[in-house]
């Protein structure tokens, strides 16, 4: 789908290790523009963006496809993001635990910390990854400021999965994704 034309702008969406090796690489994503976001996000700074079937390529170059369309949200500051994943059966949350976004053009970077918290489409949440987490902050030397601001984010993600707050609503996740769709058929 192109969208040269629209109000949305390609961004390619890049995931690093600590130690600045390249985890993986969103190659066509669609940043929704500041005056198409929610008031309360766009007084956040959130980044919203979203794509549909996208190219993803790992660090070792092998490629894949995304299977299903996904509105993510990137918050300054704030030591995880949250992909919402818009399946058949409702909205699975994919929340990795990570360094706050940078951007630099039209490229969205972060560190991912390995582990992640899922929400599936019911509101069953799982931790995932810790062991990963824990092998990787020996290996990578994350240092204790690391570990606490990991540890803090995931707690500030708890807290939100389980009062619902931002960016946990269907609601908003199906508007910015309709919104778009209209977009691209225009």
């Amino acid at each position: 789908m192109s969208r040269a034309d629209g109000p949305y702008r390609k961004y390619v969406i890049k995931s690093f290790k600590h130690d600045g090796s390249l985890h993986r690489v969103w190659l066509e994503n669609w940043r929704v523009p500041d005056d198409l976001l929610h008031p309360r996000h766009a007084a956040q700074a959130v980044w919203v963006v979203l794509n549909d079937h996208t190219t993803i390529v790992e660090a070792d170059g092998k490629e894949w496809v995304s299977r299903v369309p996904a509105v993510s949200f990137f918050m300054p500051e704030r030591w995880y993001n949250v992909v919402a994943l818009i399946e058949d059966k409702g909205i699975r949350y994919y929340c990795n635990l990570a360094s706050p976004p940078y951007r630099y053009g039209n490229v969205l970077t972060y560190i991912d910390y390995d582990l992640d918290v899922v929400v599936m489409p019911g509101g069953a949440v799982h931790e995932l990854d810790r062991d990963e987490f824990l092998l990787h902050k020996e290996e990578y030397r994350y240092g204790e400021a690391v570990e606490n601001q990991v540890e803090s984010g995931l707690q500030e993600l708890l807290d939100k999965i389980t009062n619902k707050d931002f960016p946990f609503g269907d609601a908003e996740v199906y508007h910015y994704y309709e919104q778009w769709k209209k977009t691209a058929e225009r």
